[in-house]
């Protein structure tokens, strides 16, 4: 990848894209707004190993937004991150908040796969795989063995 800068403008280029099409939003301006909201705020929540593979599977420029975010103190709820994108989107609902990072979060699930997407579920708070685009199920069958 003697190219790399022109390869990572090219990869975010298609994640936005990705998102575009996936959130059905009308610009990719719009796409690329929504992903860089959504990828801030998931920044904060994914810690450790899984933190720097994330940013190591993503585009350089997504996995800039990430890396540049404060571990969070408290994690949030799945409903919780959503009402926080809320509050981010200027005249966002929770449904339509639900929507855009369901779009992201998504489109990034299929960018990174399903072996780091597993590892990050496991890092987040219960009700993050549906917005992730995957059955709760999914992500409970490990610990469910534990109860």
């Amino acid at each position: 990848m003697t190219k790399r800068g022109t390869t990572d403008s090219a990869r975010w280029q298609e994640l936005t894209e990705s998102v575009r099409e996936m959130g059905q939003y009308t610009t990719r301006a719009e796409a690329e707004r929504v992903t860089r909201i959504v990828l801030s705020a998931l920044g904060g929540h994914v810690t450790g190993d899984e933190r720097v593979a994330l940013v190591q599977a993503l585009p350089r420029e997504a996995g800039r937004v990430i890396a540049s975010q404060i571990p969070a103190t408290h994690p949030l709820t799945a409903r919780e991150f959503v009402e926080s994108i809320a509050t981010r989107i200027e005249g966002a609902t929770p449904a339509t908040a639900r929507w855009d990072v369901s779009s992201v979060l998504s489109t990034l699930a299929e960018t990174i796969g399903t072996t780091l997407t597993t590892r990050i579920l496991a890092q987040l708070p219960p009700g993050y795989a549906l917005l992730f685009g995957r059955a709760e199920l999914a992500t409970t069958a490990n610990s469910s063995a534990a109860l």
